[in-house]
């Protein structure tokens, strides 16, 4: 199923003229919008059938009946795990409250990341990674923490994997990366500068890049070769990437174990073999 909310929500920022207003109505009726036929949605939104199903398409959908079939769908599911995303942390919130509502903003950022995966891009860019002569993960900030896990995780199935903290050796690893080679781009907004020009010495060295960033068009998932996409539903306290990061780690978590999975019984052993036992 494809996030039909999270699709549009994305694309709202660089939607034009009709497109605006079709979007800003199915956000705000989702639940009457999955009831209704695309006569009366045109109706409701002072638009024609025509741009609705140019939006449709554009958010990457066969048509106005594929959409609406998988927002019936999402609605469903959305009633009942997004029934505190709504909320705010605020200072007379106790414990408890906390605990529900960042725990479902997680479980629903992870929900949303989940049917954002194009599983044909995430098998290639498994294999990819399994073949590469070297694997490097770049990323900053919230992304870094990412981007240190993966390393770790990679280096116990015996994949060696880089990442350096100092954006200016992670310029300079991209720099004298190669053909052959596979260079993972973590950044949610897809926009961050540095990442940006690490993505371009690569793209020039013929380095295979995947991308990892927000479901919008980006300078980095222009440039990268294959983009996977995450959700996240960041607020006020949650400004710090908190359901971001949770997405990355998740996504990050797919690749890793894809590659164990291709090499199961080497995978098996490194991991035993790497395993620092306490005491």
């Amino acid at each position: 199923m494809k996030s039909v909310l999270m699709r549009l929500k994305e694309y709202s920022k660089e939607a034009r003229g009709a497109e605006k207003g079709i979007i800003e109505y199915i956000l705000n009726n989702s639940e009457i919008v999955s009831k209704e036929s695309i006569y009366k949605l045109a109706d409701n939104t002072f638009t024609s059938t025509s741009s609705i199903v140019r939006l449709c398409k554009k958010v990457s959908f066969k048509g106005f009946k594929d959409f609406k079939n998988d927002l019936i769908s999402e609605v469903a599911v959305m009633k009942s795990a997004r029934r505190n995303i709504d909320k705010e942390i605020v200072r007379t919130n106790d414990i408890e409250s906390i605990v529900d509502i960042i725990t479902q903003i997680n479980i629903v950022a992870l929900e949303n990341t989940k049917n954002l995966i194009d599983l044909e891009i995430m098998g290639k860019c498994i294999n990819l990674i399994n073949e590469s002569k070297a694997l490097s993960v770049f990323g900053l900030g919230s992304s870094l923490i990412v981007a240190k896990d993966a390393q770790q995780k990679f280096m116990r199935i015996n994949k060696r994997c880089s990442v350096y903290e100092d954006w200016h050796m992670q310029y300079v690893e991209a720099r004298n990366m190669k053909k052959g080679d596979v260079g993972i781009i973590i950044s949610y907004s897809g926009e961050t500068g540095e990442m940006i020009k690490c993505a371009k010495e690569m793209k020039s060295n013929g380095v295979t890049i995947i991308s990892v960033t927000r479901y919008a068009e980006s300078e980095i998932s222009k440039i990268a070769d294959y983009n996977i996409f995450v959700a996240a539903d960041e607020s006020i306290f949650r400004s710090g990437a908190m359901s971001s990061r949770i997405s990355q780690l998740n996504i990050m978590d797919v690749l890793y174990t894809g590659c164990a999975n291709l090499n199961y019984n080497s995978s098996i052993k490194s991991i035993h073999k790497t395993h620092l036992k306490k005491g």
